[in-house]
């Protein structure tokens, strides 16, 4: 692996950098690039660890969505509906007048708990998701 750096451009909207500036201020970062750096660094683990469950998983994923993104709500529904096995229970909470919440609680098979967050995970309009997931013991 190189250390050499690369300059990338990213487009990001006004109201995201500005938060975004906030967060490495108060952190203490020297630049935004330090910044940008960990939050990649965070994102590669947080993608291995997905990789890493395997086996009988419980799972919780917590998300967040722009219910006026269209199509969106549609594709929320399908991925769910067709996931009917592994999903058990879902909580929809409407948060404001543009953004929900939605609680999906989930028992399966590690490959397909995080399948299921990852789907969900790449529809635009989520504006955040995180998977929580156990181990499925039957003893619990």
């Amino acid at each position: 692996m190189t250390n050499e750096l690369m300059r990338i451009g990213v487009s990001i909207p006004d109201n995201l950098l500005s938060r975004f500036d906030e967060v490495i201020e108060r952190r203490g970062y020297s630049s935004r690039s330090e910044g940008i750096r960990d939050a990649i660094r965070m994102y590669i683990n947080h993608y291995e660890w997905m990789g890493a469950i395997e086996g009988r998983r419980l799972g919780v994923i917590t998300m967040v969505y722009d219910h006026h993104q269209r199509g969106l709500t549609n594709a929320l529904n399908e991925i769910q509906h067709h996931a009917v096995g592994t999903i058990h229970s879902s909580l929809h909470i409407h948060l404001d007048e543009d953004n929900c919440l939605e609680i999906v609680v989930l028992q399966g098979e590690a490959k397909d708990v995080r399948q299921i967050a990852e789907r969900l995970m790449a529809l635009k309009g989520v504006k955040h998701l995180k998977l929580t997931t156990i181990v499925h013991d039957q003893e619990m």
